[in-house]
This record gives C-alpha cells, sequence and structure tokens, in this order.
C-alpha cells in the first residue's frame, strides 16, 4: 500500500496541470515575436478537442501501479507474473489516462476578414467564447500560426 504514494501523486499532478489555466496559454516561442493584427467577423463556431499528449509519465506511473497491485496476488513466481502482467496493463491505463487528462476543449472558428472577403479558419484552445457575428481581432504570424481574440 505504501507504494502507492508516489502514483497518487502522479495523478494529482496530471490533474491540476490541466485544470491550472486563467487566460490565454502561449509557448514560449510566442513570447517577443510580433503578430500581424487584423479585424474580422466570425462566421461560425464549430466545438472541437486539442488531442491530449501521452508521454513517459503516464506509461511509467501506470506501469508502476499496475507492478505494485500485481505483486500482492499469489506467492513466488506466481506474484512475479501477475506484477509483470499488472504493470503492462498499468501502462496502457497510464498512457490513456495521462492523454484524457490533457485533452483541451477548442473551437474551430471560421473567421471572415474585413477589407479582403478572405476567411479564415483556425482552431484554438476555447480560452474564451465567440459568437456568430462578433467582431474580433485576428493575429497571424509569417508561419502560419494565428489566434482569434474578442475586441
Amino acid at each position: 500500500m505504501r507504494a502507492l504514494g508516489p502514483a497518487l501523486l502522479i495523478v494529482l499532478g496530471l490533474s491540476s496541470a490541466a485544470c491550472s489555466s486563467s487566460g490565454p496559454t502561449y509557448s514560449r516561442y510566442d513570447v517577443h515575436r510580433s503578430w500581424t493584427v487584423r479585424e474580422g467577423t466570425v462566421v461560425q463556431v464549430v466545438e472541437a478537442t486539442i488531442d491530449g499528449r501521452s508521454s513517459v509519465i503516464g506509461t511509467y506511473g501506470g506501469g508502476y501501479v499496475g507492478n505494485t497491485v500485481g505483486r500482492t496476488i499469489g506467492s513466488g513466481s506466481g506474484s512475479s507474473v501477475a506484477g509483470a502482467v499488472g504493470a503492462v496493463a498499468g501502462a496502457v491505463a497510464g498512457r490513456k489516462a495521462e492523454k484524457e487528462a490533457t485533452e483541451q476543449k477548442a473551437w474551430e472558428l471560421l473567421v471572415e476578414m474585413n477589407n479582403g472577403g478572405e476567411t479564415l479558419a483556425i482552431v484554438q484552445p476555447a480560452d474564451q467564447d465567440f459568437a456568430e457575428g462578433e467582431k474580433v481581432r485576428v493575429y497571424t504570424r509569417p508561419d502560419g500560426s494565428a489566434r482569434v481574440a474578442k475586441l
């Protein structure tokens, strides 16, 4: 039972990481780089999902917990076999749990740009709500990355 402590900390850490944002989140790459800003009108808003990530943390954490739980079954070589089976099952479950915990709700936005009739499709985290007909700013970069924000 003492071995579940580290696994519990891993699960709590993943859970808190998924819920810690209060506004737009930008990568380190976004800092100190200019954006071109244009205004437009939201034409369509569709709910979407941004895939979660799966890393060695979820895989190893789940494998560790699965091995620990599996080794409590039986004795001798049966305990070792159960631990190995538990480790594999736990690794698969841990990887899936991490992926689900890091998924993000997103918006797929169609924005008709002012002065040009161009329509852009942008997918971004749902950190603010948008409505059809709403006036917005679209921030774009030469590399094609873009972000929509309320006026």
